[in-house]
């Protein structure tokens, strides 16, 4: 079969008259009385109330993939058969999918991270058989522990395996995740007799393939239009970063109902809320939704935009697979992601149960850089993936990430997704004592990953194209999943030559001047480091107070839309840049020095880069303030790009020696940029040693590695 063949779709038999009561009963409790299976949904049921059957749906999102694997449970377990086992990617959906389960009649349970404390009775409900459904996300399948307790009880008396978001399980699609390549295990330990259903609504014909071969050779594959006709499809292109905030800000009111606002990074989710307020007053009901808040909160945001309680969620990428909110009236994007398909995801969020949902992108020429790092971040390297699997065999015992890290001189997030990718191919194995080698031998597969990296850029590609508006955009979106039936909408900003009626098709500049000032005066914390990194660096343990850092400011994170004309001028030694930096250094310190109840006594410029930032803002701080300082003196070199925290840290131990005496002064400490801040950490446990009472770091640009 060819990469892109459409396997076979076999014919499965007819549900019996007392199967279809049942499968009444639960559509009727999910979509109201009289609702009834659609064709596919009845194929694929009929399908999976038989031993050994393989289903892959391919859907839109709202088509009712779910509705597929209630009914199967439900008519499977009047049968007797044990219970069903999804594994689904976000907390989020399962959280959805256990109420779900229960107005159709089942008995669901999630084991999760942020449910430790339920385990035990979840695990036990499970052995007795009172339990319907069990949902687990990929990691948990990696979890040695959980293999041993849960996969093993239910060996034998599964009823049904759920994938959901198959499209993850191939590394062709836009979302793989090396966990969730433990399915395959799952497969491979449970009865050939349990039915296996694998769904999702982003897979084109490869990936289709792909996973519909990992399921089976006679796997049933049901695949069906993919346009969303309720969605109003438009395009702004051209704005400055600024501009898309400041689009956004005056916009919003202008969408229908409450939606999503996507953007790429935390910071950006902080500062678009901050620049919403600016526009839209204090209060306007907006707010950030990240991966970096606690499943508390998060739960709460998610509930308050599905009771309308608030406009908007500003939201990354966390908030996505499994949030289902039918009345979602809209979804923004500040910044195009790097796929389509990935896109088409996202923006399928809005309009389920609606006639009109209204989808913006407002793009810009940076998305580029973005979407050629997603394209070969996740590529393994094939002389590290050797080092780390030496490391592994030298050991001679399990290792932790952590020991690898010292052992390696890799870094830590890197390893993790190594140890991942390696475990895909069968070379590493994480045990409960920690990480080995298998033994199995691995090699790279340049074709293969060659060919993924093309796949990725062609995304790539057809992005620009829709940016460009160069077709129908909803066709765009269609054609790279590859959909048969894929046609122009009549109703994106390309077909009908222009926005949806009421959106503003540029920027007010009193807006983008409100917004740029709110933003320059919102200084970030720079929490200090507060443990030694070990490894080579030799000395691990907690930081000893008397050595520590104050909490610093930032001026400007990573690409911090509202800085990167100053800082850029800054560079070049423009006068009006610097003075516009020192203006907002001199609007931090006042607010900080009431925080921390610290005055600094004298100002030390730290220059990490070769630019004079660091010098001359630390020179005009001095004047403002009356204070006297000077340079901190840096020896030669730089550290190894890829460093570890241990090796970055050792390099700036040895570059950063001789600290200007500060006996009795608290010192303010002026930085140029930094990513890690090792250097801030080394420098301030110098200067301590020195003498000084305090530090207080304030770093001009936080870059991003």
């Amino acid at each position: 079969m060819s990469p892109d063949a459409t396997p076979p779709t076999p014919n499965p038999p007819a549900l019996t008259g007392d199967q279809l009561r049942i499968a009444d009963t639960v559509i009727g409790a999910l979509a109201g009385d009289g609702a009834h299976l659609r064709p596919d949904q009845l194929r694929a049921v009929s399908a999976l109330v038989h031993p050994g059957a393989r289903v892959l749906v391919v859907q839109a999102t709202g088509w009712g993939k779910s509705a597929v694997y209630w009914t199967a449970t439900a008519i499977g377990r009047a049968a007797g058969r044990g219970p069903t086992l999804i594994v689904s990617p976000l907390l989020s959906l399962m959280r959805d999918q256990v109420a779900a389960a229960g107005r159709a009649g089942l008995r669901a349970a999630t084991l999760n991270s942020s449910n430790f404390g339920d385990w035990e009775v979840v695990e036990n409900d499970l052995r007795s058989g009172d339990l319907d459904v069990l949902l687990v996300s990929p990691e948990r399948l990696a979890n040695p522990g959980f293999g041993r307790r849960v996969l093993d009880d239910l060996s034998g008396h599964l009823g049904l395996l759920v994938i959901d978001e198959a499209h993850a399980i191939s590394d062709w699609g836009h979302d793989f995740r090396p966990d969730y390549r433990r399915v395959s295990d799952v497969l491979r330990n449970a009865e050939s007799s349990t039915p296996v259903l694998a769904t999702t609504a982003t897979a084109n014909a490869r990936v289709t393939a792909d996973v519909a071969g990992q399921l089976g050779t006679d796997t049933l594959v049901l695949r069906g239009p993919l346009a969303r006709k309720s969605l109003h499809l438009n395009v702004i292109d051209g704005l400055s970063p600024m501009q898309r905030y400041a689009w956004t800000a005056r916009g919003l009111p202008a969408l229908p109902g409450s939606g999503i606002v996507y953007v790429l990074t935390v910071a950006d989710a902080d500062r678009l809320v901050e620049a919403i307020r600016s526009v839209q007053g204090p209060d306007y009901p907006v707010a950030a939704y990240t991966g970096q808040l606690d499943a508390e909160r998060r739960h709460a945001l998610e509930d308050a935009l599905l009771r309308n309680e608030i406009k908007a969620l500003v939201a990354t990428s966390a908030l996505g697979m499994g949030y289902d909110k039918p009345d979602l009236g809209f979804v923004v994007h500040v910044g195009a992601p790097a796929s389509p398909v990935s896109y088409y995801q996202q923006v399928g969020r809005a309009g389920r149960a609606l006639d009109d949902a209204v989808v913006v992108l407002l793009s810009s020429s940076s998305d580029d850089r973005i979407w050629e790092y997603f394209a070969t971040a996740t590529i393994p390297d094939p002389d590290k993936m050797t080092r780390l699997l030496d490391a592994l065999n030298a050991a001679g015992e399990p290792q932790s990430v952590p020991a690898l890290e010292s052992s390696t001189g890799l870094r830590r997030t890197k390893i993790d997704l190594m140890l991942k990718q390696l475990a895909v191919d069968g070379a590493t194995e994480r045990t409960p004592d920690g990480w080995v080698a298998t033994g199995a031998p691995w090699s790279y597969d340049a074709e293969h990953y060659d060919g993924v990296v093309a796949v990725r850029r062609r995304e790539a590609d057809i992005m620009r194209a829709y940016v460009h508006g160069r077709s129908c955009l909803m066709t765009l979106l269609t054609e790279s999943l590859d959909d048969p039936q894929s046609a122009a909408c009549g109703r994106c900003s390309v077909c009908r030559g222009g926005l949806t009626d009421g959106l503003p098709a540029g920027t007010d500049d009193e807006d983008v001047r409100a917004v740029t000032a709110t933003l320059r005066r919102a200084a970030l914390t720079l929490e200090p480091r507060k443990m030694w990194p070990g490894g080579i660096f030799g000395v691990r343990g907690k930081i000893p107070a008397q050595l520590m850092a104050e909490p610093g400011r930032i001026l400007a994170h990573a690409d911090a839309p509202e800085w990167t004309d100053v800082l850029s001028g800054a560079r070049d030694g423009d006068e009006a840049a610097v003075a516009e930096l020192a203006d907002a250094a001199v609007a931090a310190l006042a607010p900080w020095g009431r925080e921390s109840g610290i005055r600094p006594d004298v100002i030390v410029s730290l220059r990490l880069t070769g630019t004079t930032i660091a010098e001359t803002l630390a020179t005009r701080l001095r004047e403002v303030g009356r204070r006297g300082g000077g340079a901190y003196p840096v020896g030669p070199g730089e550290p190894p790009g890829d460093a570890t925290g241990a090796v970055e840290a050792a390099h700036w131990r040895e570059r950063l020696r001789n600290p200007p005496v500060a006996d009795g002064q608290a010192v303010l400490l002026v930085v140029d940029a930094s990513t890690s801040g090792w250097p801030i950490t080394i420098a301030a446990a110098a200067l301590r040693e020195a003498g000084a009472t305090a530090v207080l770091p304030l770093l001009v640009h936080r870059t991003v590695g």
